[in-house]
């Protein structure tokens, strides 16, 4: 398919024919930045990385001009960061054995320019080409502008598909915020266990962020490691490894607005909080 911005790219790492690399697709993931695909979506990238029935696409909607940068990569101008970041990324698509791996080079401010219908249209036909089972992407309680404008994006691009088209479920995934705060019965727990080796290479390809100033290989899989851990208080560990996510596959299907739809899931904390504060509290003490 052709793409919008000049600087895009579609890689697809085995070399097959672009509409049966899009085609075969069955997990898609879309995110802001090269490297969010590999720090939040590393359960379907293992699982279909070792299943024949299965396949990973991901889509990174940036261009990566501002990046942060340090160490070696202090002195990249935005020109040659936007080309190192994309190389990067074509390394994590080929050690994940991605189906494909879109580049689309949008700046940033043009992704958070409200109601960006070149973007949102460009969304919508990669969605559609590849017709994915399940699709990821940031979540709206997110912390990182660009990563919940990427997310109002996708919701958009979703809501222009016919329902009979559209993924079966779509999953945000936790980043810049993690999501451990849902109540229970609300988390996607999502194992990410399997292969720690390629878990951390596929982080550890994006060396410009990692050496250049931002330890994302010891923070994602620590945070990882702490959703096994802290999952539960009164039971042995179940999992090595685990992402949070929440399924708004509702949020598309209903036509809900995003805002009060995070916002019920932020209410539903709250008043969890306020119960188990008023069930222990008992009698307060007195004051002399």
């Amino acid at each position: 398919m052709v793409l919008c911005n000049a600087d895009a790219r579609l890689f697809i790492p085995d070399g097959a024919d672009p509409a049966i690399a899009l085609a075969r697709t069955t997990d898609l993931c879309i995110t802001a930045h090269h490297d969010d695909i590999e720090i939040n979506a590393y359960a379907p990238i293992i699982e279909c990385r070792s299943r024949e029935d299965r396949w990973f696409t991901g889509v990174t909607v940036t261009d990566g001009a501002g990046s942060p940068r340090g160490g070696l990569y202090e002195w990249c101008t935005d020109e040659e960061m936007k080309r190192l970041r994309m190389e990067e990324q074509k390394q994590a698509a080929a050690i994940g054995r991605y189906s494909a791996q879109f580049m689309l080079s949008y700046s940033v401010p043009e992704v958070k320019a409200s109601g960006n219908a070149a973007l949102v249209n460009e969304l919508e036909r990669i969605i559609l080409n590849c017709s994915p089972q399940s699709l990821f992407t940031h979540n709206l309680a997110d912390a990182h502008d660009t990563h919940v404008a990427t997310a109002l994006n996708v919701i958009r691009a979703l809501k222009q598909i016919p329902a009979g088209k559209r993924p079966g479920r779509v999953i945000a995934l936790e980043c810049w915020r993690s999501l451990d705060w849902l109540c229970d019965e609300d988390k996607v727990l999502l194992d990410t266990g399997a292969s720690p080796n390629i878990s951390a290479a596929l982080i550890g390809v994006h060396d410009s962020q990692v050496s250049g100033g931002k330890r994302y290989d010891l923070a994602a899989l620590g945070r990882r490691r702490a959703n096994a851990t802290f999952l539960c208080s009164h039971e042995v560990d179940k999992h090595d490894s685990l992402s949070i996510g929440l399924d708004i596959t509702e949020l598309i299907e209903a036509d809900q607005d995003p805002a009060e739809f995070i916002g019920r899931h932020i209410d539903k904390f709250k008043a969890d909080v306020t119960a188990r504060i008023a069930k222990h509290r008992g009698v307060e003490p007195r004051r002399f």
